[in-house]
C-alpha cells in the first residue's frame, strides 16, 4: 500500500458509510466529519501509519490508535480532515467507518434510536449513535459534540 492507496481507501470507506446512512436514514446531505481505517493486522496497522502521517499529524492518541488532522481529502460526503488509523480488533471485523454530522442530533435521536441497526454509545465527552447493517463492511455514527469539535480543532 501506498499514500495514495491510502486515500482511496479512506474515499471507498465514506463512500460506503454514506450509502449506509443514506439507506437507513434521511440524513442524506450529512456532511462526513471524521473516518477510521480498521487495521486487519498488525503489520497492515504498522504499515499504514507513516501514510497517515504523510497526510498531517497526530491530534489524539486513543489506546485502539492514533487520530490524525490531515489535509482535506475529497469524499462523496464533503472534505474529511479527521483520520484515526485502528488497531486489528476481533470485535471489528468491518473496514472502517465515517461520522457524519446531522443537522439535528437530538431529532434525529429521537426518531432513529431505537430502530434496527441503531444503537447508543455514550462516552465521557461526546455521545454517538453508531448504524450498522451486515450488508455494509462499514459502520456509520452520528455524534455530539462531533470529534473536531470536542478536540477543540482549527480547519485547515
Amino acid at each position: 500500500m501506498n499514500r495514495q492507496e491510502l486515500i482511496n481507501l479512506v474515499q471507498k470507506i465514506v463512500a460506503d458509510a454514506k450509502e449506509l446512512c443514506d439507506k437507513h436514514t434521511s440524513e442524506k446531505s450529512a456532511p462526513v466529519n471524521y473516518a477510521c481505517v480498521f487495521s486487519k493486522s498488525d503489520e497492515e496497522f504498522e504499515m499504514l501509519l507513516p501514510f497517515a502521517q504523510e497526510l498531517g499529524s497526530v491530534v489524539e492518541e486513543t489506546k485502539m490508535g492514533p487520530v490524525f488532522q490531515i489535509m482535506p481529502i475529497n469524499t462523496v460526503a464533503g472534505p474529511l480532515e479527521l483520520l484515526k488509523i485502528r488497531k486489528p480488533d476481533s470485535k471489528r471485523p468491518e473496514r472502517g467507518d465515517a461520522d457524519f454530522t446531522v443537522s439535528n442530533y437530538a431529532q434525529f435521536k429521537k426518531m432513529y434510536l431505537g430502530k434496527h441497526g441503531f444503537d447508543l454509545i455514550v462516552r465521557d465527552n461526546m455521545e454517538m449513535i453508531e448504524l450498522a447493517d451486515p450488508d455494509f463492511d462499514v459502520l456509520a455514527y452520528f455524534s455530539n459534540p462531533i470529534l473536531f469539535n470536542v478536540l477543540k480543532l482549527q480547519h485547515r
